[in-house]
C-alpha cells in the first residue's frame, strides 16, 4: 500500500508540473489577434509615412472643328509622329516605337519639350471610325489629351474636330495651364489647317505658320 501511495504522488507531482510548464510556455508566445494587431499597425504607419493626397484637377479643354480637303482615308495616315515629318514645321520626335513603323493604337514615340523629353501613347487609331487619340506627359508639369475626331462632308472633303485636354500635375503645370487661351489654341488650329490642306494639294510643307 506504502509503494502504491508514493505511486500516484509521483504521478500527480509530474501532472503539475508539466500543465505549470505548458501555461508559462503559451503566455510567452503572442497570440493571434496580438500579432495581427502589431501587422496592422505597421501597414498602417508604413501609409502615414507617404501620405496619398487627393484633390480636383486644374484642367482646360478646348474644341476646333477643321475643314480638310481630302478623304478620310488621305487624311488619317497623316496623324502620324513618322508621316507629320512631311507637313508639320519643326515636327521632330526623338524615337517611334510601332510595329507597323508607322501609327498605330499603342504606339509610343517621343519629342523635345524644352530640356524634358516627352512621351506619347496612342490610346485610339481607328480610320473606319475616323477617329485618334493620344495622351502626351511633360514629367511632373501636365498630362494632355489629344482626341479627333474625323467625319465625312463629301467624297473629298472632310471635317475634323480636334480636342485638347490638358490637366495639371505640379504648380508648374498650373502656369502652363494658365497660359493655355482659347485664342491662343484657334491660331495653333487654324494653323494646323491650312498646313494640312496645303500638303494634300500640293504634297510639300507650308512652312512660317504661327503657333504651329
Amino acid at each position: 500500500m506504502n509503494a502504491l501511495k508514493k505511486l500516484l504522488c509521483c504521478t500527480m507531482l509530474l501532472s503539475t508540473v508539466s500543465c505549470t510548464l505548458q501555461k508559462n510556455d503559451h503566455s510567452a508566445l503572442p497570440s493571434a489577434h496580438n500579432s495581427s494587431q502589431h501587422s496592422i499597425h505597421n501597414h498602417s504607419s508604413s501609409k502615414n509615412s507617404a501620405p496619398m493626397k487627393v484633390q480636383k484637377p486644374n484642367r482646360k479643354s478646348y474644341s476646333y472643328q477643321q475643314v480638310i480637303h481630302g478623304s478620310i482615308d488621305k487624311i488619317m495616315p497623316l496623324y502620324c509622329p513618322v508621316r507629320e515629318l512631311d507637313w508639320c514645321e519643326n515636327w521632330q520626335p526623338n524615337i517611334v516605337i510601332s510595329n507597323s513603323g508607322i501609327v498605330e493604337k499603342d504606339c509610343i514615340f517621343t519629342t523635345n519639350h524644352g530640356d524634358l523629353e516627352v512621351v506619347w501613347v496612342v490610346t485610339e487609331y481607328d480610320i473606319a471610325k475616323g477617329l485618334v487619340e493620344m495622351y502626351y506627359h511633360v514629367p511632373k508639369t501636365l498630362i494632355t489629351k489629344l482626341s479627333i475626331q474625323v467625319q465625312s462632308i463629301d467624297e473629298q472633303t472632310s471635317q475634323a474636330r480636334l480636342t485638347y485636354t490638358k490637366t495639371a500635375l505640379s504648380p508648374s503645370g498650373d502656369k502652363v495651364l494658365e497660359k493655355f487661351t482659347k485664342e491662343g489654341y484657334d491660331i495653333m488650329m487654324d494653323s494646323w489647317e491650312k498646313a494640312m490642306n496645303h500638303y494634300l494639294k500640293t504634297g510639300e510643307m507650308l512652312t512660317g505658320l504661327p503657333n504651329f
